[in-house]
């Protein structure tokens, strides 16, 4: 499996698949075509049929000039690798000189056709199952800190900036009022939630102000962290800081609480899917519970097998998600359910820590399960917006 700074990724929103990944696509194919006078791209799938709602145009634009850069939807033409498709041109006085085929895989990551999906080829860890890693653990005598340790070295400079990123977009977040961007009229709750939260001194009223904090600026395009996605960032750091808020935990111990995250987000990214265009919003928000839930559950003191429970519980009841956004934005159901989301992975850690961590079904089956479900999808749930929610907007 790939190293967790591959998961954790710093950039700007609403969408790792629909705006960060061809950002990065865009920028790569730049780069091997300073000269050129112009550019055509074609968006299949789920950029095609959610491309506006997501500033895909608008984001691709950016980087390859406006004025020179033709973007055509293609609402017909599906690949069976990823539904993420785009095919850029590079043109000159007439001619084709570049063309390349490339997909949005979910979490920012980019794809060629037919190149293995699960691995950026750079493997840092050498088990591919949670119960591979538990195994190891329990033989060795580590805890599951410890094993990202042993195999990813020192990554506490990186994961600092990772936190000190998703304070920043709470502190920005919870200060902004308004409406969000996009036309739904949408508006901003954080603060109001942050106000309640300063009278009742509830945690789960703190969770839900820092989650939605950090949702409404994805949803906004601001910078937050993908974790594992845009559309589900604000599940875990809603959860740390309000943990950290509540029980005053330092920052080094949500650093540690960060890499059995990423250790879990990695087991879903590769043993199933993060990308909602291809599995539903039980591959973003519900991978978010599941890493937030593991993490929880390490900072109350969960054993090994404990926090396996708690990322288990929290992929488990999402199973089944659908991911329908209303006018292919990140914000009508995406917002509500980063909160609901961060909350339940708190509770999915209380509930672990207060029993043994034996249970019946593990996180790897449960993975299995998610992949398998969201492949048997109608595509009409897997962003499309075509379907489900997407269509039931009051007016």
């Amino acid at each position: 499996m790939d190293s967790i700074k591959n998961l954790f990724k710093i950039g700007n929103g609403p969408s790792s698949s629909h705006t960060m990944g061809p950002s990065i696509a865009a920028k790569q194919f730049l780069e091997r075509n300073k000269d050129a006078k112009e550019f055509k791209v074609e968006l299949f799938g789920s950029l095609a049929l959610t491309g506006k709602g997501h500033l895909t145009d608008v984001t691709i634009q950016n980087v390859l000039g406006k004025n020179r850069t033709t973007i055509t939807f293609n609402l017909n033409q599906l690949y069976t690798y990823h539904t993420n498709a785009m095919r850029f041109e590079a043109i000159s006085d007439g001619l084709i000189n570049d063309s390349w085929l490339v997909f949005s895989v979910g979490g920012g990551s980019l794809k060629e056709l037919n190149e293995p999906r699960n691995t950026s080829g750079v493997d840092i860890y050498p088990h591919y199952t949670m119960s591979e890693i538990l195994k190891y653990c329990d033989e060795e005598k580590i805890t599951l800190n410890q094993y990202v340790d042993r195999f990813e070295g020192d990554i506490s400079d990186y994961l600092n900036e990772i936190l000190m990123t998703m304070k920043e977009a709470i502190k920005t977040g919870i200060n902004k009022v308004g409406y969000l961007p996009g036309g739904l009229n949408v508006e901003r709750k954080s603060a109001k939630f942050y106000e309640r939260y300063l009278v009742d001194k509830s945690i789960n009223t703190l969770v839900f102000a820092y989650a939605l904090a950090t949702a409404e600026e994805n949803g906004s395009g601001g910078v937050i962290v993908t974790s594992p996605t845009c559309g589900a960032s604000g599940v875990l750091p809603g959860a740390l800081m309000a943990c950290r808020e509540i029980y005053n935990y330092s920052d080094e111990k949500l650093i540690e609480a960060i890499k059995i995250a990423g250790l879990v987000g990695n087991l879903i990214k590769f043993n199933g899917s993060i990308s909602g265009a291809e599995v539903g919003c039980q591959g973003e928000v519900g991978a978010a519970c599941s890493m937030t839930a593991a993490a929880i559950c390490f900072l109350f003191g969960g054993t090994n097998q404990q926090i396996e429970y708690a990322a288990e519980i929290g992929l488990e009841h999402h199973l089944g998600l659908t991911c329908d956004p209303v006018g292919g934005l990140v914000q009508i159901p995406c917002i509500e359910r980063n909160a609901l989301a961060s909350a339940k992975a708190i509770d999915a850690a209380n509930y672990a820590i207060i029993t043994d961590g034996k249970h019946y079904i593990s996180l790897d089956s449960v993975i299995e399960v998610m992949k398998q479900t969201g492949m048997d999808l109608h595509n009409k749930y897997k962003e499309t917006s075509v379907g489900g929610l997407a269509t039931k907007i009051i007016d």
